[in-house]
């Protein structure tokens, strides 16, 4: 076996074994992960509500963003705050997997094949990466909306399973987990590259690239968040389908956005919910950081 060798301060070589390297990787993973299911599940009332908001839910839509808040778990009990998070937690660790193995294979090729710049390569690697990964566990997406959608006593589906089985059954087989794959791409490929690159450890939180301030990066992604917004309002209502009852008027993005815009208008409708986009970074970004500062702690990774 062969193993790097490197030459400590005192003098002595030190060994690493690629093994080492390999467990250093999992448990980084490991740690990623536990801060992206913490981080997510921080923050899955404000996603259930905009989801409510977004997809104008018949038994909400009349309200705003903090008298959904209020009725929500009035109605349906304080755990209804969090349906379709078993969905997610099920996904950010394939999601995390599959980006960051991309990532790599990305850079690889476009460095080395291509002979691209370090820097565009990053971009277009950490873009391509994120894209991939979304593809991937996109289904998962689709079922965790139709979950947490649903409003009690009008439950269309039991659970996880019971959702893929239905979908599949009833919507044309794989091509019914797909709706909305379009806005979702369209929105989320020029944010990735530009503001980060795929962390190997936390799929949930973007790496700043070096270059990039934690102010400038977060006003950036505010501005990113608002002017792709209109295309995560049409996704939702795309990912839900049958489920709603003018689903005739969304079947492509571009129906969706006209329909929207010409029954509920911009602020009701294509901006539908966009605060929450606002309050839920600060919560999630520190829940994630601090989850995994502890995880490193507790796995050894410093």
């Amino acid at each position: 076996m062969v193993r790097e060798a490197s030459v400590s301060a005192s003098g002595r070589t030190q060994t690493t074994n690629p093994r080492q390297r390999d467990y250093y990787w999992l448990r980084s993973f490991v740690a990623g992960g536990v801060a992206g299911c913490c981080a997510k599940t921080s923050i899955a009332p404000l996603d259930r509500v905009k989801i409510l908001l977004q997809a104008q839910n018949p038994h909400y839509k009349h309200l705003g963003v903090l008298a959904a808040l209020r009725t929500v778990p009035r109605k349906e009990g304080f755990f209804s705050l969090y349906k379709g998070n078993g969905a997610m937690m099920v996904r950010i660790f394939p999601y995390g997997a599959i980006q960051f193995t991309a990532f790599e294979n990305y850079k690889k090729l476009l460095s080395q094949q291509l002979g691209i710049s370090e820097h565009i390569h990053r971009l277009m690697a950490g873009s391509m990466a994120g894209i991939t990964a979304v593809i991937c566990t996109y289904p998962l997406d689709v079922v965790r909306v139709r979950l947490a959608f649903q409003v009690k006593g009008e439950h269309r589906y039991t659970g996880i399973f019971n959702a893929f089985q239905t979908i599949y059954k009833k919507e044309g087989g794989v091509s019914g987990f797909y709706r909305g794959l379009v806005p979702t791409i369209m929105g989320m490929a020029p944010y990735a590259g530009v503001l980060g690159r795929p962390s190997s450890d936390n799929p949930e939180v973007l790496v700043l690239k070096t270059h990039v301030s934690l102010l400038c990066g977060g006003m950036a992604g505010a501005i990113a968040q608002t002017i792709s917004y209109p295309l995560d309002v049409a996704r939702r209502r795309m990912q839900l389908g049958t489920v709603l009852p003018d689903s005739e008027h969304c079947l492509t993005l571009t129906r969706t956005l006209k329909y929207v815009y010409s029954k509920y208008g911009v602020k009701k409708g294509l901006y539908r919910g966009l605060s929450l986009n606002y309050i839920r970074c600060v919560p999630s970004q520190a829940v994630a950081f601090t989850t995994y500062e502890f995880m490193k702690q507790v796995l050894h990774l410093n």
